[in-house]
């Protein structure tokens, strides 16, 4: 239930995993390129069937059983947007309207470093303004990236609240500060550098931060100890 989208072929990752998609998107970082990889995500989803799409990073951990233990909660079939802001308040943006006219707007979004889901219901109604292309010409509309364009579709056009939860976290975020006690009911946690500064979940574990600067790794054996190439008997 795990597609990998990427912007070139990787045939060693599609045998290893099967499901690799290639958006033939551009691989920058620009407004435009991360537009067009969510459309696709968005498209590919539509046509799956599934209840639900969780759009992660890929410096992202996914603890599975909490996040399907979290969706669990929530009808599919009703209007479910779940995640976390990067802002401590809404952001402001401009709707273009026509070519004279601008609107401004604001609305909360769900940052896509941290990893957001929306329910098929919610999904289905988003249809108008994100599938078959469209999605491009609504982040044109508004002049703003993908998780920025998600957020202004629910609750900007269709009035649906995202709902937040502090159980996805990016690394915009200081990610030393999760408990190592409360990692496993986390959904999601990240990494990165800040003013060259790592900065990952701060735990002792199975690797040595130079075998595992992530943490990721040993994150995973934490929760799952029995994994293959996971060691025994480590004291986290």
């Amino acid at each position: 239930m795990t597609f990998i989208f990427t912007d070139g072929e990787d045939e060693e990752l599609k045998k290893r995993t099967g499901n690799v998609i290639n958006t033939n998107c551009s691989a920058a970082h620009s407004r435009q390129a991360l537009s067009c990889k969510m459309a696709v995500e968005y498209d590919k989803f539509i046509e799956s069937g599934r209840k639900w799409f969780c759009h992660v990073d890929d410096d992202n951990y996914v603890n599975v059983q909490m996040l399907v233990k979290l969706l669990s909660s929530y009808p599919h079939t009703q209007d479910i947007y779940i995640g976390k802001p990067s802002l401590d308040r809404p952001i402001q943006a401009t709707e273009r309207i026509s070519e004279n006219k601008m609107h401004p707007v604001h609305f909360w979004f769900a940052t896509g470093g941290a990893g957001f889901c929306i329910s098929r219901g919610l999904a289905l109604k988003m249809s108008p303004w994100a599938s078959g292309g469209h999605f491009m010409n609504t982040a044109e509309k508004i002049r703003l990236p993908d998780d920025c364009t998600i957020g202004y579709i629910i609750e900007s056009v269709l009035g649906v609240k995202l709902i937040r939860s502090n159980l996805f976290h990016s690394h915009l975020e200081n990610l030393h500060q999760v408990p190592k006690t409360e990692i496993h009911k986390q959904v999601t946690l990240s990494y990165g550098m800040f003013e060259n500064k790592r900065n990952s979940i701060h735990m002792k574990g199975a690797f040595s931060v130079e075998e595992d600067p992530s943490r990721f790794r040993s994150i995973h054996c934490l929760l799952y100890p029995d994994t293959p190439w996971c060691p025994v008997n480590v004291v986290y």
